[in-house]
C-alpha cells in the first residue's frame, strides 16, 4: 500500500512546533514533523539547555516521540527553521536509521524550499551493518 505525503498536515504541525520552541541560548528556533506510513503526524520542536551537550533538536523530539508513541516506519519529515536550513549531523544519523527511506521536506515559515531523500543527506552513514561486520585478520 503506498502511503502519500500529506505535506499541507505536516508543515502545518511543523511550524506550529517552531512556535513552541524553548532556545533562549541560541535563539535558533526549529519545528518538525514526521509522518508515519499509517499516515499520523507527531511534531517536536528543539529543547535548549545551559548545558548545551543537553539541548535536542526538532527532528529527534519528533522521532523520539513517534518512536515512544509505538510507530517504527516513516515517509516523510518537514523541517521549519526561519533560514532553511538543514539537519545537524547528529540528526542526520538518526534520521539514517530511523527513516532511511523517507524524504525531508526543508521549509520556512513562508514557503517550502527543498526536498531530498534522507539517505542523500548522509551517503556513507555508520548504521547496525556496520555493528555486524567481522574484523579481517
Amino acid at each position: 500500500m503506498e502511503t502519500l505525503f500529506d505535506q499541507k498536515a505536516c508543515l502545518k504541525i511543523a511550524r506550529n512546533m517552531q512556535k513552541k520552541a524553548l532556545c533562549s541560548y541560541s535563539h535558533f528556533a526549529v519545528g518538525a514533523a514526521v509522518q508515519t506510513q499509517d499516515h499520523q503526524i507527531v511534531g517536536g520542536f528543539n529543547i535548549e539547555s545551559a548545558s548545551y551537550g543537553l539541548t535536542i533538536c526538532a527532528e529527534r523530539v519528533a522521532i523520539f516521540s513517534a518512536i515512544s508513541q509505538g510507530y517504527t516506519k516513516f515517509n516523510h519529515i518537514v523541517l521549519v527553521t526561519d533560514t532553511g536550513s538543514f539537519p545537524c549531523g547528529a540528526c542526520r544519523q538518526i534520521l539514517y536509521e530511523f527513516c532511511p527511506d523517507a524524504n525531508i521536506s526543508i521549509a520556512t515559515q513562508d514557503e517550502v524550499l527543498q526536498t531530498a531523500s534522507v539517505k542523500s543527506l548522509m551517503p556513507y552513514a555508520f548504521c547496525q551493518s556496520d555493528l555486524n561486520k567481522k574484523k579481517e585478520t
